[in-house]
């Protein structure tokens, strides 16, 4: 509601500033003041043409004022100084905003950019760890927000089945007595096979031949049963990272294997685009240094076998051709390998991609490795925050059955692991706090709960009945009341701004914003046997909506009883 607003009046600007005859363009922005009083909002428009007229900013507004006509929903503008502050007709303003809020309410128009979005993407030598999460809901939550701006988007998981460490559990299937557990979640035990075969490889190291060898074997020849054993080994791990994705609400539309380039011959192809600016020297490899990268990128390892960097250009060329954007969710240790890529997609007339790079998050325990057998999985970072939700819940609601206890903890757990990763930018490190993310004051729980709050309040008055908000109510609103709507109506222009700055952190702090706004509300104003029940009873239901769907950008259920 927001930016249809803000459209309205920056065309009455524009309409203005041309009756003036200035003969200038300028882009109008608006913002919220801090303070009511200055208006619902307000633009600098004046600032920036102050430079271009060589006249005063004051008397820039006033002039733009007095040649103003009003949009519907402005009751008024004030010029104040340099700035034109535009008043609302709250009556009719809330009145649109409340009509437009329904079960869909945060949908926004059809785009016409298609987007491939990749995500996750770990290697499947293991179960997923509280390295790839950050990766994972990032990925996933800007997925969901840029669906809502009305983004077509597919999502997609790379695999790397043709890494070393894949080939190192193939030679453990073939050369060590271990024997996989039934029982045990197929990527947990390819995990432990993994750190088996390290810990013999760190004591022979003569192994490293035979692991190569197998390598390139499976890459120049593709025989039958070596093929058969990497996709089972692959097929295991992607079997245990889809039940514990499901878990933490994240899907992938497509899987996209890292051979089908080496098979389709698109590595070849690139190699022969890349040609005129190769170099050789046992390995095959682009000196980088006119681009100011002063790493070489290899290409073709001396025995002819590709890197994983060779087919990652061959998997965006591809991404390119299929969507008008590309978006990759990586790690701030990439930043190099994704530079040298880009340069080279650039050299065969394919764009850069575009990527959210992230810091990495930690336990307060310290770092994990895969190598080493040291980490923390995604499912055991799950079922220990459903335990402590469960704990708490006990204590909170001891009158819920044990099975509606750990429906509810499931939700809050999961939820409170989401939101804290996505409430903040990637670009800062994040240690994972058990006390904060489980918070029901301040954490994703609160939320939850001020959901839970506002469906049994609707269930207590049976809504929604048959009724009519009367003008007389919105022209009489409490302030508390007015400060709520405002909130709900700002929901679709996070979801534009957030979809187009490629971040889901905006989202999170604005549903925390609103479930703060929601609980103000509730404990100041009473709802039930008010003189104002219908129009409240609709506030709240307008609120649940609202928490519900901007919860659900994040991935994250809102339950209805807390």
């Amino acid at each position: 509601m927001y930016r249809k607003l803000e459209n309205q009046a920056a065309e009455s600007v524009k309409a203005s500033i041309n009756k003036l005859q200035w003969g200038v363009e300028v882009e109008i922005k608006f913002e919220q003041p801090p303070n009511p009083n200055m208006g619902d909002l307000a633009t600098n428009v004046a600032f920036q043409l102050a430079g271009k007229l060589k006249r005063s900013p004051s008397e820039i507004s006033e002039n733009i004022m007095d040649n103003l006509e009003l949009p519907p929903l402005i009751d008024r503008v004030e010029a104040r100084g340099p700035y034109l502050n535009f008043f609302l007709d709250h009556a009719m303003f809330f009145r649109e905003v409340l009509e437009s809020v329904d079960e869909g309410y945060g949908q926004l128009e059809l785009q016409n950019d298609s987007v491939i979005l990749e995500h996750t993407s770990a290697n499947p030598n293991g179960p997923l760890h509280i390295g790839h999460i950050r990766n994972a809901i990032i990925g996933d939550s800007l997925a969901r927000v840029l669906r809502a701006g009305g983004y077509p988007l597919e999502t997609q998981y790379y695999v790397n089945d043709m890494g070393r460490q894949i080939a190192m559990i193939v030679w453990g299937l073939q050369n060590l007595d271990y024997q996989l557990d039934p029982e045990e979640k197929p990527d947990v035990e390819m995990g432990k096979l993994y750190f088996q075969v390290n810990q013999t490889l760190n004591a022979n190291p003569e192994i490293k031949t035979e692991i190569d060898a197998i390598l390139k074997t499976y890459e120049q020849e593709f025989p039958p049963q070596l093929e058969e054993l990497f996709r089972e080994v692959v097929d295991k791990c992607l079997e245990g990272v889809k039940e514990t994705s499901q878990r933490l609400h994240i899907h992938h539309d497509k899987f996209v294997w890292e051979s089908q380039f080496i098979r389709e011959g698109k590595v070849d192809a690139i190699l022969e685009e890349l040609k005129d600016y190769t170099q050789e020297n046992e390995v095959l490899y682009l000196n980088l240094n006119q681009f100011g990268i002063e790493k070489e990128l290899i290409l073709r390892r001396s025995d002819g076998t590709s890197l994983y960097s060779t087919r990652d250009l061959a998997y965006h060329e591809q991404k390119a051709e299929e969507a008008n954007i590309s978006i990759d969710i990586l790690g701030s240790d990439h930043k190099l390998a994704l530079e040298q890529l880009s340069v080279v997609l650039e050299l065969v007339g394919c764009r850069r991609p575009e990527v959210i790079f992230y810091e990495f998050i930690t336990l307060p325990e310290g770092s994990m490795s895969t190598r080493r057998g040291v980490f923390i999985s995604v499912d055991d970072l799950m079922d220990e925050a459903v335990k402590r939700a469960l704990e708490e819940l006990e204590n909170r609601r001891p009158e819920l059955n044990g099975e509606e206890q750990r429906e509810i903890a499931e939700i809050i757990g999961v939820g409170a692991i989401r939101f804290y990763i996505a409430r903040l930018s990637p670009e800062k490190h994040i240690v994972f706090k058990w006390d904060e993310a489980l918070s029901f004051e301040r954490g994703c729980a609160s939320i939850q709960y001020a959901h839970a709050r506002a469906c049994k309040i609707l269930e207590k008055a049976s809504y929604p009945p048959e009724i009519e908000v009367d003008a007389d109510d919105l022209e009489d609103l409490d302030q508390m009341e007015i400060e709520l709507i405002k909130t709900i109506a700002r929901f679709t222009r996070v979801i534009e701004e957030s979809a187009a700055a490629r971040r889901v952190h905006p989202v999170a702090q604005y549903t925390l914003e609103l479930a703060g706004v929601f609980n103000r509300f509730y404990k100041s104003m009473p709802v039930l046997g008010s003189g104002k029940e219908d129009l409240r009873l609709m506030l709240v239901d307008k609120s649940r909506i609202t928490i519900r769907n901007s919860l659900a950008l994040l991935g994250i259920e809102s339950p209805v009883s807390m």
